[in-house]
């Protein structure tokens, strides 16, 4: 490898660097062809960082000091904090790109909390790649909570609204 080309990679690498923060992105992975059998893979992560864990050592370290009527007190707030994506109704975002609560900008959303939707009905617009995607709603229901806002990036499987 020539150190032109290392150099080339080396400014390859920190541009991908800063596509992920950029976007708020987890994780960019690309292969870089150069020739028959000379190529660069290259895998940009960075760690995610848990809020939720330091909330809940406080929590557990109150327990046992605790009389035993308030120590099932924290079960339901763990409830709460558990992942959207895991909950009854979630919606989840079927690809990376940019969600969208209205059709255009300063429009009126196409839900908002307590709307009750039908099958099939756009509930938001995730876009990708410049083409907007309708994200219908995946059973008829009642939209509990919205969990993203207007123009924030989403990944494959992020949880976006509670239809229940």
């Amino acid at each position: 490898m020539t150190k032109q080309s290392h150099e080339n990679d080396v400014a390859f690498i920190q541009a991908l660097a800063e596509l992920l923060n950029k976007n708020e992105l987890t994780e960019i992975s690309v292969v870089r062809e150069y020739g028959e059998d000379d190529s660069l893979e290259v895998r940009v992560a960075k760690q995610a960082t848990v809020i939720s864990a330091p909330v809940a050592a406080p929590v557990y370290a109150q327990a046992p000091a605790a009389a035993p009527a308030p120590a099932a007190a924290p079960a339901p707030a763990a409830a709460a904090s558990a992942d959207p994506a895991t909950l009854p109704g979630a919606v989840t975002s079927p690809m990376v790109g940019t969600a969208y609560l209205s059709p255009e900008p300063g429009a009126a959303a196409f839900v908002k909390v307590g709307d009750t939707v039908a099958k099939g009905q756009t509930l938001l617009i995730v876009e990708a790649m410049k083409t907007m995607n309708h994200i219908p709603a995946p059973a008829s229901g009642t939209v509990k909570r919205i969990l993203v806002d207007d123009g924030v990036p989403v990944e494959f499987g992020s949880p976006l609204m509670i239809v229940e």
